[in-house]
């Protein structure tokens, strides 16, 4: 085996800790290590990293690829809005929900590059994906502009 897949990542052998990990874990990786300890607040490494992870899910449809949202917990989305030039979607019960407010931040990226991943590979052409609200900027869930 050369690289792994997101299917190998499903195959879980812990026997005494279980395939969870608590969500404290998962945001220091994010906020502490990447936010804090990379250069651009780690942004170039998540898009690389969430773009990867997007084109590697076996999704055929923006409903699954929702579904595989839901079902990682990473949130709960939805299209909120959709014209000729795109659509923006709205994740309900982020990873960042609860966390103090930082005006001007936004720290959803590597969720918005994972979209952007799977729905490239999905549609097969460019898309490009911006986080325009985020919990902790204060507004009232995240969400990102989808432009095909």
């Amino acid at each position: 085996m050369e690289n792994f897949s997101f299917e190998d990542m499903s195959k879980i052998k812990r026997d005494s800790l279980g395939h969870n990990v608590p969500l404290e874990l998962f945001r220091s990786i994010r906020l502490i290590g990447m936010y804090q300890g990379l250069p651009l607040n780690g942004k170039g490494t998540t898009s690389v990293v969430g773009k990867k992870i997007g084109e590697n899910l076996s999704v055929n449809s923006m409903d699954e690829l929702f579904d595989v949202f839901e079902r990682l917990k990473i949130g709960i989305p939805s299209v909120v809005k959709q014209d000729e030039s795109g659509f923006t979607v709205a994740i309900e019960d982020c990873f960042c929900e609860g966390l103090p407010q930082l005006e001007g931040k936004y720290v959803c990226d590597l969720e918005g590059a994972i979209m952007q991943g799977a729905l490239s590979k999905l549609y097969n052409k460019t898309v490009r994906v911006r986080e325009v609200k985020c919990n902790i900027n204060g507004d009232e869930r995240c969400e990102y502009e989808i432009k095909m």
